[in-house]
């Protein structure tokens, strides 16, 4: 106690006027006024930070959006053709060159599909070109005829020639020729990076699934090789169930052309099987315009046939033909495949249009294999026929009726078995 005291005198001596001397400062006081927290520095660093990268990603991908469409586009047909090279490679042939050979005969038949057609193009065009005049005078003549008028084909032509329209027209052709230049030139470099990525997709596949299952854990390997299995299979079965379905509609319908007499009938045959099955949904009606118009040019009335053959070969080919071809590569429901390629035209145009059936038939195969289905009871709701209406029901249905016929009289009610009888 002494202590203490003393302690508190000498104190209450060290401080003048009375006054306390000032405490040790308190821990956290700075922290209490209005000073900025050390954490936040870091989070604005960080923020800005991931905003950059998002920003900076954006722009990548923006940028990188045709290189990424050649890959998919590439990835897709390294998969149509995967089980031709690995048919080829199973004789002891290397994929290098199984995968060159695949390519080289895929590359001949379009190469000459393209010339046979082009050739077909250009004599109808010099064809038009040269009868051009005969036609011009068919109508000035049925102009003069009809609207008793004085028409020339001089007169036309020097109107034509002295027009602004015509100058302008030729001036706008000029720089569009220099587009369409570019564009062809955009369109050979985009096919020749689709070819190389497909080569080396198709040639190193099982280098490449090595070295993505060597990042995985052996469970998730086992995975990723049956979807690769999977898109493989029904990517493949989609090109040879479409590749079989061309070569049926063009033999029947070059059976027809050359029944009609129409000029290049081979040739429109394989438009006609190509372009209605590898375009989607509105391939049908692209492929059967050229014939009909070539049919036109012969007899009107060919053109009328031709189109009927289609409409009809059509609906053969839907409810007989497909179903039976892809059964067992590409079974997906119509309306499934139609809601399909809506979708991939709408993300990716006429890409995503080719790409959309085996791929929803890739995604619908692989959730099938791992979706757990259930027996469905028999009922009629699910087998879709109304339930049979009751014996009594009917009965009540009945005898309402012939109420009605004999003017709403009372039937007498059923005697009862149990009703009490009269005593004699």
């Amino acid at each position: 106690m002494a202590s203490t005291d003393e302690t508190a005198q000498v104190g209450q001596h060290a401080s003048p006027l009375g006054t306390t001397p000032p405490g040790p400062p308190v821990r956290g006081a700075a922290e209490g006024g209005g000073g900025m927290p050390r954490w936040l520095p870091r989070a604005m660093v960080l923020a800005l930070a991931l905003v950059a990268c998002f920003q900076l990603g954006s722009w990548a991908f923006h940028q990188l959006t045709g290189l990424l469409i050649n890959i998919l586009i590439a990835f897709f047909l390294a998969l149509a053709i995967e089980p031709a090279v690995s048919w080829l490679a199973s004789f002891g042939m290397r994929r290098g060159l199984a995968t060159g050979l695949v390519f080289l005969i895929v590359m001949s038949v379009s190469a000459g599909f393209v010339a046979l057609l082009g050739s077909m193009l250009a004599g109808q065009i010099i064809d038009i070109v040269e009868d051009f005049p005969k036609y011009v005078d068919s109508v000035i003549s049925w102009a003069n005829t009809t609207f008793h008028t004085e028409l020339s084909r001089v007169d036309i032509q020097d109107s034509l020639l002295r027009s602004d329209w015509l100058r302008k027209y030729v001036q706008n052709s000029a720089t569009g020729v220099l587009d369409v230049s570019a564009q062809v030139l955009g369109g050979l470099f985009q096919l020749l990076t689709v070819t190389l990525f497909a080569f080396y997709f198709a040639a190193d596949g099982p280098r490449l699934r090595r070295a993505l299952c060597s990042v995985l854990p052996p469970a998730r390997q086992t995975e990723v090789l049956r979807a690769w299995g999977i898109a493989v299979n029904k990517t493949g079965g989609y090109l040879y169930s479409r590749g079989l379905m061309a070569l049926v509609s063009g033999l029947a319908h070059y059976v027809l052309l050359e029944f009609l007499e129409v000029d290049y009938a081979p040739v429109l045959a394989v438009w006609v099987g190509l372009v209605s099955q590898f375009i989607p949904t509105i391939g049908t009606y692209l492929a059967g315009a050229l014939p009909m118009l070539i049919a036109f040019t012969v007899n009107p009335w060919y053109a009328l046939w031709v189109l009927v053959f289609v409409v009809i070969y059509q609906q053969f080919e839907n409810y007989v033909l497909q179903p039976k071809l892809t059964a067992k590569t590409v079974d997906i429901h119509p309306a499934v495949a139609f809601g399909s390629v809506v979708a991939g035209t709408a993300l990716l145009g006429a890409v995503g249009a080719l790409i959309a059936i085996p791929a929803i038939a890739t995604l619908q195969a692989f959730l099938g294999a791992y979706v757990k289905r259930y027996d469905v009871t028999d009922d009629p709701r699910v087998l879709g026929r109304h339930e049979r209406v009751s014996g009594a029901l009917l009965k009540r249905v009945r005898r309402l009726v012939r109420r009605l016929v004999r003017g709403g009289a009372d039937e007498p009610p059923p005697a009862r078995d149990d009703a009490p009888r009269p005593s004699a």
